[in-house]
């Protein structure tokens, strides 16, 4: 059989498990002690994380140990190329929950940090469930241009306009309906603005570079909702929280529980509603991963998203 293998492990028994919340299981961590000293509670365990979230071996290998494999996989059905359900376990559900996450309605403006892959999801993901626009927001070429031609978003260069004046002007002074900041910790600004959080990350004073996070709850409109499905690791400085509460803003967050999405995205992509591959740019040997990741972390080739094949 094909199957896909969610990044989050779950047990499929504990009380989060029953309750759809997959990537907080009780029971998948054997080093839950770490998260709850960092974080009060742990999440579940995920491949290839961190010691702090169980130190599993990750998934891009010859061969995977899943634990409670009999929760924690979805049959492929016959036909189906591995490339339109590849990313069923992890970047498809995550800018998809993002998505869901704003509760949006048919007619609204979504803003979209980040054009990698999960932010091209988002923004695919917020037109399926009704968003009338979508505004993505990045510097690279290649990805604003993805954003726009295969995900049909307006977009903005930060590193040529200002992103909270580019997005009132387009939202009649209101501002997005809904920020989604699919970014996280590594965010950049160029000027003193990037070089304040690159600073005080050097001398240890903050864990991450929060610079996403900021505009998004700054360009959100009144009452509206900021999505994270970035990852945040630790400590952040100068979080706009006063603006958060004033403007009576919903803030959701979390690790993506994949395990609750597969299924219902699997008959999306069946019904062709959505053909995950677009965001394929490059396919590489198993063995030329290292290569592969470095060409990803210092967009080469305008590599945006790599399929790896043992």
């Amino acid at each position: 059989d094909r199957i896909v293998v969610p990044f989050p492990i779950s047990c499929g028994e504990c009380y989060y498990c029953k309750e759809g919340m997959f990537s907080l299981c009780d029971n998948s961590n054997p080093n839950a002690w770490m998260a709850e000293k960092m974080w009060g509670y742990s999440p579940a365990g995920i491949y290839g994380y961190s010691h702090m979230l169980g130190g599993y071996a990750g998934g891009q290998a010859q061969y995977a140990r899943v634990p409670y494999a009999d929760v924690d996989h979805i049959k492929v059905p016959p036909g189906m190329p591995d490339d339109q359900v590849l990313f069923l376990s992890d970047i498809f559900p995550t800018g998809y929950m993002a998505a869901e996450a704003c509760g949006i309605k048919r007619g609204d403006t979504i803003a979209v940090w980040g054009c990698g892959p999960v932010g091209l999801f988002a923004i695919k993901s917020a037109y399926l469930l009704g968003a009338e626009r979508v505004i993505a927001i990045d510097r690279f070429p290649e990805r604003l241009r993805m954003a726009r031609e295969k995900a049909g978003a307006e977009t903005i260069d930060y590193e040529q306009q200002s992103v909270l004046e580019t997005l009132a002007e387009l939202t009649g002074g209101r501002g997005p309906d809904s920020c989604i900041d699919a970014v996280g910790m590594e965010a950049h600004a160029p000027g003193p603005y990037g070089f304040y959080d690159r600073a005080k990350q050097a001398a240890m004073m903050e864990t991450d570079r929060p610079i996403a996070l900021r505009e998004a709850i700054l360009a959100c409109r009144k009452g509206g909702t900021v999505s994270v499905p970035g990852v945040y690791g630790g400590f952040l400085d100068k979080i706009p929280f006063g603006a958060a509460m004033n403007k009576a803003l919903t803030i959701k967050t979390g690790q993506t529980h994949v395990q609750r999405y597969m299924q219902p995205l699997l008959e999306r992509i069946q019904n062709g509603e959505i053909d995950p591959s677009f965001v394929i740019t490059h396919r590489m040997p198993l063995e030329k991963a290292p290569e592969a990741y470095r060409m990803f972390r210092d967009k080469e080739d305008e590599c945006i998203k790599v399929v790896l094949a043992a």
